[in-house]
């Protein structure tokens, strides 16, 4: 039987008290674990700092994840940009590019997995999230395939990963190819420019198997969060339409034995857990 999971991406709102956690809640990841039963961290993919500066997740940290949540409970995890990102981030527009030395790094990423260990056991997908590359970051779909594939050849594959890219071009037969050959979940992502998810589906659902995430965004992080004033407790932008044509895409994903993890960001909507409740009955 499938397994559908649904949770948010983070958990660490103040502006959630009266709607996931209580007045006197002192853990936050402990009460939302008794409400849903998957949460993404997004905390560790802000990584790379300076070309000197790396951070990976402390032990301690992790054990305290791991002990917040019952056996049943998964995380999904962004892996750390220090890893994922060509270049490092450009102070302004105008400035020349700086390769990242540690891009798909495998003994930096054989560090990172190192640092889960003591959440093993409680991992969903761990997820490559690749920002738009342009033809000055890599020439194009081919290259992306080949040095990916260099770099996973070398990995633990006791872990389960998957790949969310933000380029709509590379979504094509040969990058679903690679996915299902090299045993890489899809991740969906809705908003950020890229296709809806239903378009995507219809060249992907050949290749897909075992297990995909959906992540829910919206296109325009910026006004959502003016609009919100940082306060996630109110619907803001409604996306019923959309949300009717995902819950039909999860049902399909069902009928393919898929299991599913939904991830949902208070930028979709304007409150992950209100948009949650338009899911229930799935």
């Amino acid at each position: 039987m499938t397994q559908l999971r649904i949770g948010t991406c983070s958990w660490k709102y103040d502006s959630w008290k009266d709607l996931v956690y209580s007045a006197e809640c002192t853990n936050y990841l402990a009460e939302y674990a008794t409400r849903y039963n998957t949460v993404e961290i997004d905390q560790w993919f802000w990584s790379l700092h300076s070309l000197d500066k790396v951070t990976l997740p402390q032990k301690k940290v992790v054990e305290e994840y791991a002990a917040s949540v019952p056996d049943d409970f998964k995380f999904t995890v962004k892996i750390p940009n220090s890893i994922t990102l060509t270049h490092l981030y450009k102070k302004d527009s105008s400035g020349a590019l700086i390769a990242n030395p540690y891009f798909l790094n495998p003994d930096i990423f054989a560090a990172f997995l190192v640092s889960l260990k003591p959440m093993q056991d409680k991992l969903g997908p761990l997820m490559f999230q690749f920002e738009y590359l342009n033809k000055q970051k890599l020439s194009g779909l081919p290259e992306f395939i080949k040095v990916f594939e260099k770099f996973i050849s070398k990995i633990d594959r006791s872990f389960e990963y998957g790949i969310e890219i933000r380029n709509p071009s590379y979504l094509k037969k040969e990058f679903f190819e690679s996915l299902q050959r090299n045993e890489l979940r899809l991740v969906f992502l809705q908003g950020y420019y890229m296709p809806p998810v239903k378009e995507v589906l219809e060249t992907a659902k050949p290749y897909l198997e075992k297990t995909v995430v959906i992540r829910l965004h919206g296109e325009d992080r910026k006004g959502i969060e003016e609009q919100s004033g940082g306060v996630w407790d109110k619907i803001l932008i409604p996306r019923d339409e959309e949300i009717h044509e995902i819950k039909k895409l999860i049902t399909y994903l069902q009928s393919m034995e898929i299991d599913i993890y939904l991830n949902v960001n208070n930028h979709y909507e304007g409150s992950a857990p209100k948009t949650i409740t338009k899911f229930s009955g799935l």
